[in-house]
């Protein structure tokens, strides 16, 4: 199916400004229609929704655009696009580690607090 990008906007809910941003960013590359439009297919949503992933993990948009570059290399880069999401992965594993650190030290203070409010209540 093909998709304006306003219908494209509203399917990601991204802003057309920000269609327009990664298409100047060399993230996305829309097709143009016989009008010179910007064309969107589900292939582009389905690349978006990875992209915004992507985003949503705290990767660079520096990194995102290797990615991409590599992606319209195709798949003679499919070792390095794995190396890159591997190395993702371990940043966001230690990342976790530490929210889990942190998670387990609020839970300390919140314990210490219920037993010494009960102390003081039953005090």
């Amino acid at each position: 199916m093909e998709y304006s990008i306003g219908e494209f906007s509203r399917l990601t809910n991204l802003g057309i400004h920000t269609l327009r941003y990664y298409e100047h960013e060399n993230l996305i590359t829309p097709k143009r229609n016989s009008s010179n439009r910007r064309c969107y297919l589900d292939k582009d949503l389905a690349w978006i929704e990875f992209i915004k992933r992507l985003k949503d993990t705290g990767m660079p948009i520096k990194e995102i655009q290797r990615y991409a570059e590599l992606r319209t290399k195709g798949d003679i880069t499919l070792n390095e696009r794995m190396e890159i999401l591997t190395v993702h992965r371990e940043s966001l594993n230690e990342q976790i580690k530490v929210l889990q650190e942190h998670m387990a030290k609020l839970d300390d203070k919140i314990d210490f607090y219920r037993q010494e409010i009960e102390r003081t209540l039953k005090g």
